[in-house]
């Protein structure tokens, strides 16, 4: 059966956020994910985990200035630095949390950088991470996504991503598949999951387009759901999307999910 965890950044943002952890339970989530925790104390978030029985899934890697546009910083060859601290301060995070596993978001490609250079980076970068956080016993994802709504994101089609993993070369690297950045830069998303399942640790999902919930848009999520546990996917499934309404009456499609 299918694990959704919400995402609550997207989703229940009709409450503070530290009030949507109950928000989620209450909805029937058993476990959530996020975009940063680094805004509140890590004893703060693992309080509202344990008061309401949720299962911390994922949360991303500092990226930089979120609010000034940055998407990430692990291309930038000029913020190696940081970028290793950011990987020290996730992890503090998820000790406390009991987060299996952190997600890359490996940027937009500097202005003046050519492509060899960002690559060489994000490389060197994915290398360090993974080796750090195998050591806490700490999955580290990466995930491609759509240059149609951040133009200029470095990492963007599963081959590439695959083909970045193989030159990283470590075991503790995979491959966060977003279903709705997927479908806008590549589709052909069953074939794609099934060849790569091995590959893939975490799945997140979204309509299009609006990235709306699932029955929303164009994509066959009842059959991608089925094609999932055929394969037998045992991961988590994030719902990374915009309720088009409020969150609550947005969730009739979880309930034929199950």
């Amino acid at each position: 059966m299918a694990k959704f965890a919400a995402n609550l950044s997207m989703l229940f943002t009709e409450v503070d956020f530290l009030d949507r952890f109950e928000a989620a339970a209450k909805a029937g989530f058993k476990g959530v994910e996020y975009l940063f925790p680094y805004d509140f104390e890590a004893a703060e978030i693992k309080q509202r985990l344990d008061d309401n029985g949720l299962s911390q899934v994922l949360f991303n890697l500092p990226a930089g200035d979120w609010g000034a546009g940055e998407r990430g910083i692990a291309c930038h060859p000029d913020r190696i630095e940081e970028f290793r601290a950011g990987v020290d301060r996730a992890i503090e995070y998820a000790k406390v949390l009991g987060n299996p596993q952190v997600n890359c978001l490996v940027g937009i490609k500097p202005e003046g950088v050519g492509d060899d250079q960002a690559r060489e980076t994000l490389v060197e970068n994915l290398r360090f991470a993974a080796e750090k956080l195998a050591a806490e016993g700490i999955l580290l994802i990466a995930e491609p996504v759509n240059t149609r709504d951040i133009p200029g994101f470095f990492l963007n089609r599963t081959a590439q991503a695959l083909a970045l993993f193989d030159e990283v070369g470590s075991s503790n690297l995979k491959l966060q598949y977003d279903i709705y950045h997927m479908q806008i830069m590549e589709g052909d998303l069953a074939p794609t999951i099934e060849a790569n399942l091995a590959r893939i640790a975490h799945v997140q999902l979204a309509d299009n387009p609006g990235r709306h919930e699932p029955g929303t848009g164009e994509i066959n999520y009842p059959f991608l759901f089925a094609h999932l546990e055929r394969l037998g996917y045992d991961g988590w499934i994030g719902c990374e999307y915009k309720p088009k309404t409020t969150t609550v009456e947005g969730l009739g499609w979880l309930d034929n999910a199950q």
